[in-house]
């Protein structure tokens, strides 16, 4: 069904009431306070001071400057009517070393920030990590040593303990593939390493680290519900030539079978392996069913679907179709296939859209307001292709809106601008956008469609 041809109450009443509505963010993109409070160095503190590393030579160290704005923020999320909020915690805010002792200072922060939320009847997502690796493990061997592992499942269990009560989930890593490929073989995002070997030796050890500490999570009696973030796309050949189709398969196999078929069938899928030969990392006894223990949900992170040609990189742009700011071409229909083929072929208990939105180059007018256009009509397509995967069969129960904020773009730095709120950061003044504006219609539309409705 086109969500263009439908009216925003028409697509709201879609969604049924139990579905739920919220927004997301990161700590290293929106907190700040990068060496207060007794914070320990991240690998994206160290990673934004390498020449070169980041587009516009900027970093992390103030960012939105959330740790100071906390209940300011807070009040913007409840003005959205959203129900849930879906955060990081900083590991060395909360840790320094990244093992042994702890920072009370950060905990209370974080503790602040749940309360905040449970004060404003808004749910508690919390991530564990979105890849702000304290520096200090990765002077250790960070993600490609084993250690690293153990100190997670450590970790995982100080925050649940802490935290978990007040949570309605927790999430493991945000997506593994990034912290692999484009922090370890690619060397563009933080340690800034660049090794195969070493890339698919980090991926599994997250992978294992997950398992573990899901399992000590239930071990310790955690009540949120447990689950990974994985940055998925729908992967399709430029045509129907066999060329094209074996590297879909290939790259397909790379970025989703990789993570989904050890944490949905309790194995890595041979022919990426055997592509991968000596790169392919070492998988001890008993990792693999570490790995595929339950999940509660599977969080997905989308913004586009993945075109490849054998010839070379396929450019969406250069074929004549609409992209973001981030070149990222916009077809909500991948995001419809996407999501029915998770469904046919790992059947999750409950799928998730952790992460959606778009980068544009909006920015504040004269008046005071962003007319971002192009960004509610991206939510409007991207909200209807959920809920036909829905109508498909599809168990998706949440939709998150990417981002909360405009904020630091990882390697982007600040020149790409994803939320639904302009953020100036020279003054720190927040201005809900015409999308915020959308989605809190939207909302309210929902609210009013599914008023005295059961959940269906």
């Amino acid at each position: 069904m086109n969500p263009m041809m439908l009216s925003d109450a028409a697509l709201a009443a879609r969604f049924p009431r139990d579905f739920v509505w919220g927004v997301a963010t990161s700590a290293f993109q929106i907190e700040g306070a990068a060496r207060e409070d007794g914070k320990g160095e991240s690998i994206w503190d160290r990673f934004c001071r390498v020449p070169g590393a980041i587009a516009d030579g900027s970093n992390g160290d103030v960012a939105c400057d959330h740790v100071h704005r906390l209940e300011a923020d807070l009040d913007l999320i409840a003005a959205l009517g959203v129900g849930a909020y879906r955060f990081s915690v900083s590991w060395p805010r909360v840790q320094p070393e990244g093992c042994g002792a702890w920072n009370e200072a950060g905990l209370r922060f974080y503790e602040r920030l749940v309360d905040g939320l449970a004060a404003r009847g808004i749910a508690a997502h919390l991530t564990l990590n979105h890849w702000d690796l304290p520096q200090a493990l990765q002077q250790r061997g960070g993600w490609a040593a084993r250690e690293t592992v153990q100190h997670f499942v450590d970790y995982a269990r100080g925050i649940a303990r802490r935290l978990g009560a007040r949570c309605a989930s927790i999430v493991t890593h945000n997506e593994p593939w990034v912290i692999a490929v484009l922090g370890h073989e690619q060397g563009v995002f933080a340690p800034g390493l660049k090794s195969r070997r070493t890339a698919f030796e980090v991926a599994h050890h997250l992978l294992v680290s997950h398992g573990l500490a899901l399992r000590a999570l239930r071990d310790d009696g955690c009540p949120a519900a447990l689950g990974i973030v994985l940055n998925l796309s729908s992967v399709e050949p430029a045509s129907d030539t066999a060329a094209d189709v074996a590297k879909a398969r290939l790259e397909d196999g790379l970025g989703l079978r990789w993570y989904c078929e050890p944490l949905f069938h309790g194995r890595y899928p041979d022919d990426v392996a055997f592509a991968l030969g000596a790169d392919a990392p070492i998988v001890q006894p008993g990792d693999l069913a570490a790995i595929a223990q339950p999940l509660d949900f599977l969080g997905i992170n989308n913004y586009t679907r993945v075109v490849v040609s054998a010839a070379g990189p396929w450019d969406a742009a250069a074929q004549g179709l609409p992209v973001t700011d981030m070149g990222w071409e916009i077809c909500p229909d991948g995001l419809t296939r996407l999501l029915l083929r998770l469904q046919r072929d790992y059947a999750p208990a409950r799928l998730r859209i952790t992460e959606n939105g778009a980068a544009f180059k909006d920015a504040l007018l004269a008046d005071g307001t962003v007319q971002d256009d192009d960004r509610v009509d991206f939510l409007r397509r991207y909200i209807g292709a959920v809920a036909d995967a829905r109508d498909g069969g599809a168990a998706v129960d949440a939709y998150l809106v990417w981002s909360l904020l405009d904020n630091f773009e990882w390697s982007s730095g600040y020149g790409k601008r994803f939320g639904i709120v302009h953020v100036d950061f020279a003054t720190q003044q927040r201005t809900p956008k015409a999308s915020a504006q959308w989605y809190r219609r939207l909302l309210a539309d929902w609210r009013a469609a599914t008023a005295g409705a059961g959940a269906r």
